[in-house]
């Protein structure tokens, strides 16, 4: 049995008591719920996304550009026909899956990517018709104003009101000189942006820039580095997101409307190697801060809010993956849900977590990456 529990109250340092790992087991201690971990689907590279379908199939993006199904515990042969060409370099390549709310009567998913564009590339969204193991209708709803090879973010998810949300990464932009004119910023591009769109693609009405003359409509927060988990609140309809800072520095923010998150004008992380300052200070006004920051860095991937049944005294945590962590941190939330009392550290020392969702069956499902591409697995955290 492995226990490792952090306990933090919002803004203050971190308290660490571990026993030693032994990479043979897989039955955890945690606070509330003791857990086992059991393997789900392997042979997977580089999975990037889970989602599932109404008959039980889960849908898994894999980085080099495909999309694959496991059905009842097993990975199926041949991946999905007709996803579109990615730009698999670098950071770049497949990224979400994600079904329409009303999937069972529309067939309807929505994939994020990499796109190609001359010898670059940028983050674009797909609407296409899944039915089987093909897409058909295959149409690019959005594409973003904000080029590189990295930093593109991609995460999507639904509101329950059926708008649609994506991530969008600075494209690791320079983060030197006049900080105020970094691209994340700047609000005639997608760089370091939150949008916020119809199903469709267009943009909504009430988006907080439509009508702002310089300001792109569709975005819905901005400054922003590099986004790499999203997720509504069950209970309040929150956004909530995690995103990379630089050494140090990784957030977890509740996105507002219209709000500017500051990179890099400010944070908690410096330089690469060097160690040197990057921001102008870690607060300002007018500019958000985060609700929990980790220096150093856990590297902070997916996201996921709990809502089953299966872990009850963990309904409403928020959990977030970390690929240089290995790990998964869950954070107990205040009783209004805004802000963070407990820290505790859950499947480490497994490997890189890529992604963390929770199933139709209540468990908790998380996304192993090797960074490589070897094949790796997905596992599932059920209670003892």
């Amino acid at each position: 049995m492995i226990r490792r529990t952090v306990f933090m109250l919002a803004g203050a340092g971190l308290l660490l008591a571990a026993t030693a790992v032994s990479a043979q087991e897989r039955t955890y201690t945690a606070a509330q719920h003791d857990y086992r971990v059991v393997p789900v689907a392997d042979g997977l590279v580089q999975p990037w996304s889970m989602a599932w379908l109404p008959n039980g199939d889960m849908l898994v993006t894999e980085k080099p550009g495909r999309l694959r199904i496991v059905r009842d515990g097993n990975l199926l042969p041949e991946p999905v026909s007709g996803v579109p060409e990615v730009f698999y370099q670098g950071q770049g390549g497949l990224f979400e899956v994600l079904p329409h709310p009303d999937f069972a009567t529309n067939q309807t998913i929505y994939l994020s990517f990499a796109k190609p564009v001359g010898d670059n590339s940028t983050t674009a969204i797909i609407r296409a018709r899944l039915e089987n193991g093909n897409l058909s209708d295959v149409t690019e709803i959005f594409a973003a104003d904000a080029s590189g090879r990295s930093h593109y973010g991609g995460k999507l998810v639904f509101d329950a009101d059926g708008y649609l949300f994506l991530s969008l990464g600075d494209r690791q932009a320079p983060s030197t000189g006049d900080l105020a004119a970094h691209p994340a910023q700047d609000l005639s591009n997608h760089a370091g942006v939150i949008v916020r769109l119809n199903e469709d693609g267009t943009v909504p009405n009430d988006n907080p820039f439509v009508g702002q003359d310089g300001a792109l409509p569709e975005i819905w927060s901005y400054g922003h580095r590099s986004p790499q988990g999203m997720a509504i609140h069950p209970q309040t309809g929150d956004l909530w997101m995690t995103e990379h800072g630089p050494q140090g520095g990784d957030e977890l923010n509740l996105v507002k409307p219209g709000a500017n998150y500051g990179w890099p004008v400010v944070g908690y992380g410096v330089n690469y190697g060097t160690s040197s300052p990057i921001h102008e200070r870690q607060t300002m006004t007018g500019m958000e801060s985060p609700t929990r920051f980790w220096v150093p860095s856990i590297a902070a991937s997916g996201l996921v809010i709990y809502s089953g049944d299966k872990f009850p005294q963990w309904q409403g945590d928020i959990f977030v993956g970390g690929l240089a962590g290995q790990l998964i941190s869950r954070l107990e939330m205040s009783e209004d849900f805004r802000s963070v009392v407990r820290e505790e550290e859950l499947l480490y020392g497994m490997g890189r977590i890529r992604d963390i969702r929770e199933g139709p069956d209540g468990y908790i499902y998380a996304a192993m990456e090797d960074r490589q591409g070897a094949p790796t697995a997905i596992v599932r955290m059920e209670p003892l």
